[in-house]
């Protein structure tokens, strides 16, 4: 998929881990960059960029070239997709210890990571029985959609994953033949955390999946995937499936989790208030105050305006 795709929003998600010394002026840049046209999350660290920008075609493909036109950052791990509506409300580039959060420092994400399995190659390593292979996600997203047979360290944030490593995924190794490990993360961007620490714990034979869930997603077909549901993403979204297509899980506004069709017939789920996972830990005050947001979304939305939140622009 190219920036050029006939469709009414571009959207892009894209990293790389490249050295940045004034993460300040680099922030400023990317804000002048995105100007008006543009909106969604960009993360800038010392290690790199993260993040998910979305637009008209031509503001993105102006985005994308910026980025990678910056010193390190010509070979930007992108991956297109396409949205109905505008899946961010505003644009925030901001300044961050790391691109994603792990909390360990002395692991190199560029030198040290696992070998890269394209999806075309994918399912023939996840299908031998000497490999195992880990779902480096958090729960919330696990609940969307997983790689049969994957083991789930049932984190709630990627910082959890080293300590279920040395305390739990140690012992699935400890066999006469160690076995190859597989790992898989959304775009790519945590596995090469997770397999570089893995390299760096002393494991050997480590793999991850080149272009993460929605790289295989985009290419691989339907009929020979081995994936199951859909993939959470961090946008209005909410989850996509085979083909990058915009999935049918919503978004609670209470906590922020995905919310499945069969979770909305919950009669503790309420539109832009709550969900049944969270409506026992919000207060009556939180409850009303979500709901007057979602009303002033609603009245936005007729009028086909943007809510107060989309007309925000700066870096947090």
């Amino acid at each position: 998929m190219t920036p050029e795709t006939a469709s009414p929003v571009c959207v892009a998600a894209l990293y790389r881990f490249a050295a940045i010394a004034d993460r300040e002026a680099v922030q400023a840049h990317l804000l002048d960059l995105c100007g008006d046209e543009v909106r969604g999350t960009l993360l800038v660290a010392h290690e790199g960029l993260n993040g998910t920008i979305a637009g008209p075609d031509a503001a993105v493909a102006r985005v994308v070239d910026g980025i990678r036109a910056l010193p390190g950052f010509d070979r930007l791990e992108l991956k297109y997709s396409t949205a109905e509506v505008m899946p961010f409300h505003r644009m925030k580039v901001r300044l961050k210890a790391e691109i994603v959060t792990m909390g360990v420092t002395d692991i190199d994400p560029v030198d040290g990571v696992g070998a890269y399995v394209s999806p075309q190659d994918w399912n023939a390593l996840i299908a031998d029985p000497d490999t195992i292979l880990i779902d480096t996600r958090n729960d919330y997203e696990v609940e969307v959609g997983v790689f049969e047979g994957a083991i789930q360290p049932n984190t709630r944030t990627f910082r959890e994953f080293p300590d279920w490593f040395r305390t739990e995924g140690r012992a699935l190794l400890d066999r006469p033949n160690p076995p190859k490990v597989a790992m898989y993360c959304t775009g790519g961007i945590r596995c090469e955390k997770a397999t570089a620490f893995l390299k760096a714990e002393g494991v050997e034979q480590v793999f991850h999946l080149e272009g993460g869930i929605l790289k295989y997603l985009e290419t691989i077909p339907e009929p020979e995937s081995l994936w199951r549901g859909d993939c959470f993403v961090f946008d209005e979204r909410v989850a996509v499936g085979h083909g990058l297509k915009e999935g049918d899980h919503s978004l609670c506004r209470g906590c922020r989790m995905p919310v499945s069709p069969e979770a909305r017939l919950s009669p503790l789920h309420v539109e832009g208030v709550c969900c049944a996972r969270c409506h026992d830990t919000r207060t009556d005050e939180q409850r009303e105050g979500y709901a007057e947001r979602q009303k002033q979304m609603e009245i936005a939305t007729r009028r086909g305006v943007g809510h107060v939140g989309a007309v925000q622009k700066r870096a947090d």
